[in-house]
């Protein structure tokens, strides 16, 4: 049985080259410890995209090794078949990864190959299919679906193989706010549930808020390994090289320091934090944040007596979309509720169950972060203390 402090997925000293002078990778040493959500960073052309390709055994390292659960990567097909089922990767374009001729046929054709048996096989496309919103798309082929169509049935492949870790490679890329926000909520519940997510992006406001640590690849190595503030705040010249801003809400915590003397630390990640920082002294008592647990089993959802709603999570937005929910924010709910509770006003978030300890997280750190201390409600459970 593997130890939970053994990284599900480490590197020593990997190199990698596609042929030509100069390695694509350089000396890579890292490890990604599980339950984690941890995005990639780097330029064009860094070897962010080459190093996924490692994580589930397309490259195959020059030098150094690959370790999955503590053990080496072997490149046997038992062994590579093995490691795929575990290690689910979405390409940037969708087009590298669809091939089949229906939505149903690509997302099953993972599990199929992978040898799980048919009934199983239908249980899985049900659930990916779910989960990114297509289970109304199953029988249309796949050649008359848009970009954004697309890429979530290259994300529902890799969901139904239910891996251990789930990799996405660029995976805002081309997808409106709405979309965008819809993956991150769904990586969040993932997450939650058990899954290590491992994502790559450009995108310095996604990386800060989301992740839970970054690693940064510049030039085909290994620049920094730690969390999103150690890197964003730092004062070297790292970040003008490879052509990054820092984030929003950290320039604002910068600003306020520089202009005030407002104390850098703690960090804020998110614009509540921030906002509740700079004007501590204006605060209100604190609303409360009310969660309610949804499934799909039921009719009608019952509506809270209060003006302001909103739905986390994919089985809640299900609900929004078949008209038994009736809310207020669609997007940024679990944010939005709490900068609304931060401001005295209480909120109700219609949320997944496995989702509920993520909203007590996030309000255990706007009260770390920006002294706002929210009480966490179960309307239909037991009451939570203040803070969660």
């Amino acid at each position: 049985m593997t130890d939970s402090q053994t990284p599900i997925i480490s590197t020593q000293g990997l190199w990698f080259s596609y042929g030509g002078d100069k390695p694509a990778l350089s000396d890579i040493t890292l490890d990604i410890p599980r339950g984690k959500k941890i995005v990639f960073l780097g330029p064009n052309g860094s070897g962010k995209s080459t190093l996924f390709l490692h994580f589930n055994g397309v490259h195959r390292p020059d030098m150094g090794e690959v370790l999955f659960d503590g053990k080496e990567v072997k490149y046997d097909a038992k062994s590579l078949a093995e490691l795929r089922s575990a290690v689910s990767l979405v390409f940037q374009n969708p087009d590298d990864q669809i091939f089949s001729a229906t939505v149903e046929e690509d997302v099953a054709f993972g599990p199929l190959n992978a040898g799980v048996e048919r009934g199983e096989i239908g249980k899985r496309v049900d659930e990916a299919l779910s989960l990114v919103g297509l289970s109304e798309q199953r029988e249309r082929p796949t050649q008359q679906l848009s970009f954004g169509q697309r890429k979530r049935v290259s994300l529902a492949g890799a969901l139904a193989m239910r891996p251990k870790v789930l990799v996405m490679d660029e995976p805002t890329a081309g997808l409106d706010p709405q979309m965008v926000h819809e993956l991150l909520e769904l990586s969040d519940e993932l997450n939650q549930a058990g899954t290590t997510v491992l994502v790559s992006t450009h995108d310095v406001e996604t990386a800060y808020e989301w992740a839970d640590e970054v690693r940064v690849i510049h030039g085909g190595k290994l620049v920094f390994s730690g969390a999103p503030e150690e890197f964003f705040d730092r004062e070297d010249r790292l970040l003008h090289e490879m052509g990054m801003a820092p984030p929003m809400v950290l320039s604002l915590n910068r600003s306020l320091h520089d202009l005030n003397g407002t104390p850098l630390k703690p960090y804020p990640r998110t614009l509540a934090e921030a906002a509740h920082k700079a004007f501590r002294q204006r605060k209100e008592r604190a609303g409360k944040l009310l969660l309610r647990c949804v499934d799909e089993k039921g009719g009608a959802i019952q509506p809270a007596s209060h003006e302001r709603s909103g739905i986390y999570g994919a089985a809640a937005r299900r609900l929004a979309q078949d008209g038994r929910l009736d809310v207020h924010y669609q997007f940024h709910a679990l944010e939005s509720g709490l900068m609304e509770a931060a401001s005295g006003r209480d909120f109700v978030l219609y949320t997944d169950s496995n989702l509920c300890r993520l909203a007590e997280e996030k309000a255990k750190r706007l009260e770390k972060n920006a002294g706002v201390k929210v009480p966490i409600v179960h309307e239909h459970g037991d009451k939570k203390g203040e803070g969660g």
